[in-house]
């Protein structure tokens, strides 16, 4: 029989086969011939006869084999899971959620919070700029001594003063501040869950009486068009405290603001969703709205010590400007839930002069102090 020189291209992507060779002499190039010709009957001597399906399975399967070195059993096993398998796989995905979750979901909370308290701080920043007076909005009640309430005068700055510099949606008198949004009970940042306040002596008991600031106001509330329930703890005379101007860190109190940036709905917690700002000067006003840190109490601390305390706690903590201070002050038994506060002197970012600090005095003023343990107070940046 004579030899020719055979070039066979397999239709299923084998090898390109060349040679010497005698068809009849090589099974192998005989059978795979016969496929590209049509002839399928003897493909493989394995198979039966006509079986295309087979013959071609058969050689796929042992190409696969050849390259991988997975038999067809261990290949069926790699390509599927047990039900045990299954549900496992869900547990684990199902406990690593309900860790997480909730974390993330704190985290976003928090973000939305302070984004909107800085809104609103620039709204309310804006309208109080825009306002001629502070001061003088409301009537003595018939009868009233320095310590009686006035029953409108926080309405009337409201209704008559800020409403025409900010959109306002509701307007609520002092019997009826739940209506506004407001909550009946809130949580201090220390945890414990308190009456929410409803007059300047409840606010802070230190800076109404005999301190200059002679009137207990009754709180008035409204609702901002953005949806804020705003609290406002008005003070008509717009006076903190009688005597030298550069002896009090703060010589003008006119009104002191708390909000909850949603409503009624929780968590109602100060440092989260409920913050304060306060507006100091009956005219040229200025307003300030601190976030309580921390206090770092009973050391004596240096102006630069204090500054390096506070840093230690994070990047975000600083010491309070003077407005800043007299703010927290105003607000420190509403952050705390107690007037622990008020029993310490701390540093802010100046010192009055050489070894010369702020003091919050049991007396319910911001003095001048000198020598003594200085603790450091901390406030977070926004």
């Amino acid at each position: 029989m004579k030899k020719r020189n055979v070039k066979i291209m397999t239709g299923g992507g084998g090898p390109l086969l060349t040679g010497n060779s005698a068809l009849s002499e090589t099974p192998e190039l005989s059978s795979r011939t016969a496929r590209a010709s049509g002839d399928t009957k003897h493909c493989h001597p394995e198979l039966d006869s006509g079986s295309v399906t087979r013959c071609e399975l058969s050689v796929t399967l042992a190409r696969f084999r050849n390259k991988f070195g997975m038999t067809l059993k261990k290949l069926t096993m790699a390509c599927g899971f047990t039900m045990a398998e299954i549900l496992l796989s869900l547990t684990i995905i199902g406990v690593v959620a309900a860790i997480t979750l909730p974390s993330l979901t704190g985290n976003i909370n928090e973000r939305t919070w302070q984004t909107q308290g800085k809104a609103l701080f620039s709204r309310m920043s804006q309208a109080i700029a825009l306002m001629p007076s502070l001061n003088g909005y409301g009537t003595l009640t018939a009868g009233t001594t320095s310590t009686s309430a006035i029953d409108t005068a926080a309405e009337t700055f409201v209704t008559n003063g800020l409403a025409k510099v900010l959109k306002i949606n509701n307007i609520c008198d002092n019997e009826h501040l739940q209506d506004c949004g407001i909550p009946d009970s809130y949580v201090a940042q220390g945890g414990s869950k308190r009456d929410f306040p409803t007059t300047l002596n409840e606010l802070n008991s230190k800076i109404v009486g005999s301190n200059g600031l002679a009137i207990d106001v009754k709180a008035a509330a409204f609702e901002t068009a953005n949806g804020e329930s705003i609290a406002v703890f008005y003070n008509p005379q717009c006076r903190a405290y009688t005597g030298a101007t550069n002896y009090y860190a703060q010589q003008y109190f006119c009104v002191n603001f708390v909000y909850d940036l949603n409503g009624t709905k929780g968590p109602n917690t100060v440092g989260k969703d409920i913050g304060y700002m306060t507006a100091f000067n009956p005219s040229d006003s200025t307003i300030s709205s601190p976030v309580f840190g921390k206090i770092l109490a009973g050391v004596s601390y240096t102006n630069s010590k204090a500054v390096a305390a506070c840093r230690k706690l994070g990047n975000e903590y600083r010491l309070p400007t003077r407005d800043e201070m007299a703010s927290l002050f105003y607000n420190m038994n509403f952050v705390l839930g107690d007037s622990t506060g008020f029993s310490y002197q701390y540093q802010i970012d100046k010192q009055v002069g050489n070894n010369t600090f702020w003091r919050f005095g049991g007396d319910g003023k911001i003095w001048q102090y000198v020598g003594g343990n200085v603790g450091a107070l901390c406030v977070k940046t926004r």
